[in-house]
């Protein structure tokens, strides 16, 4: 038996041992997530009926990475539309964005858990002719399968941090076979091209094709919402918008809002929390603060006393930022390294984040580079900031038109990633 049969192997037996544990875990999501309990068949990769087979699977985790992955699946149809697309995902939110965004243009479920008969019985269903995965979805049994099935395996929009390298290093047993596995891993930058290679991914593999975040654009269906969103916003009002808040990452963003608030009575503080599940503690942490807040949900317009504005919906943080007259990025506030800060870019938009955005550092080095974002020493300064750009206009102007012009700079990572699949498929 050879090395690589064993490291497999190996890894197959861990997950195995690791299935009471991964259950547990669904269990314990459901009880603030219902949708974690529901479709579990699905987790075991007994699959729909009614799915087509023959076609292309992409996955993308969660609604970040769904979001990322709209324009390549957009052109993807167009570019194979006799051709069944699959869209995977693994979180219950990753789910409903791909409702939300095709309905019933792609098929779509959750990716099996990575254990053989799980994903047998994937594969005996959808047969593929290829498998795309997103950024560091690197699943061995899926990957092997792919491999000893001839199934085309393609790894887009790549990226692994120096971090996450150092982390896989202690697992380059199982990871370095699998990678060079693909047909082609296409990074998202040169410096996560220089980190695929150093855990060992042979060179010819690998390549710098862009970001596929940098695709973004304003489709009619977003210029519909944004107008539906500004219905329920008094023209007088001005929006600061943070986005994609995690635990902790409100408290101190209500506290300069508190500062500013006192000589700006017209500021709006709109808060979009990642997380379905945490809607309900930020309400009451904006109730605790002394601020009335006002749901999304509930459909009721903002009136003159409404402090802030609670999005406790899902797929609108993009028409949110195209409301806005600051945008904040979460994420960088605490340790989770950010989100993306194209996509108030894409607005024009003056963009402030705080000091951890390890997980867009490339980006957010352009933006820096071309004066198109406010990043924060220090959190505490973010009164200060927020102050600057809501009293200089042409400061703000300048900031947002310069994120703009950096995310039509580096557009077309879509268009390298879709030949790079038609070059493996030769259909």
């Amino acid at each position: 038996m050879t090395k690589q049969k064993i490291s497999i192997r190996l890894y197959q037996l861990l997950i195995l041992l690791l299935v009471p544990i991964l259950l547990l875990v669904l269990i314990v999501r459901s009880f603030s997530q219902k949708e974690y309990r529901q479709r579990l068949s699905e987790r075991f990769g007994w699959l729909p009926s009614n799915m087509q087979p023959g076609g292309i699977v992409v996955h993308a985790a969660s609604v970040g990475e769904v979001i990322a992955a709209k324009p390549f699946i957009d052109k993807l149809l167009l570019t194979y539309p006799k051709l069944p697309i699959t869209v995977t995902t693994f979180t219950p939110t990753g789910s409903a964005q791909v409702k939300k965004f095709y309905i019933d243009k792609v098929q779509h479920c959750y990716l099996p858990l990575d254990i053989s008969f799980c994903v047998h019985l994937f594969f005996r269903l959808l047969k593929p002719k290829a498998v795309v995965l997103m950024e560091t979805e690197l699943w061995p049994t899926l990957i092997h399968r792919c491999y000893k099935s001839d199934v085309k395996l393609l790894l887009i929009n790549a990226r692994l941090s120096a971090k996450s390298l150092n982390s896989y290093k202690k697992l380059s047993w199982i990871i370095t076979p699998a990678l060079n596995k693909f047909s082609a891993i296409l990074c998202q930058s040169n410096d996560n091209v220089e980190h695929f290679i150093e855990i060992g991914a042979n060179t010819d593999l690998v390549s710098n094709s862009g970001n596929l975040k940098y695709d973004i654009g304003v489709t009619d269906e977003l210029q519909q919402k944004v107008s539906e969103l500004q219905q329920f916003v008094p023209e007088q009002r001005r929006l600061l918008v943070l986005g994609s808040t995690h635990q902790g990452e409100e408290l101190p963003v209500l506290n300069a809002y508190k500062q500013l608030k006192d000589n700006n009575p017209e500021l709006l503080l709109v808060l979009v929390p990642r997380h379905p599940e945490r809607f309900s503690s930020v309400t009451k942490l904006c109730a605790e603060q002394g601020f009335n807040a006002v749901t999304r949900s509930s459909q009721q317009a903002i009136s003159e006393d409404t402090d802030i504005w609670l999005i406790d919906t899902l797929g609108e943080l993009l028409a949110v930022y195209a409301l806005a007259e600051v945008c904040m990025v979460a994420g960088s506030f605490s340790d989770v390294g950010g989100h993306n800060p194209l996509e108030p870019a894409l607005f024009a938009k003056p963009i402030v984040v705080g000091e951890n955005m390890a997980n867009f550092k490339e980006i957010t080095q352009k933006l820096i580079d071309a004066n198109g974002i406010v990043q924060l020493e220090k959190n505490s300064e973010l009164a200060v900031k927020l102050h600057c750009l809501l009293t200089d206009y042409e400061l703000a102007t300048s900031i947002g038109k310069n994120a703009y012009d950096v995310v039509i700079a580096n557009q077309g990572a879509t268009d390298r990633s879709i030949d790079a699949l038609t070059d493996i498929l030769n259909l």
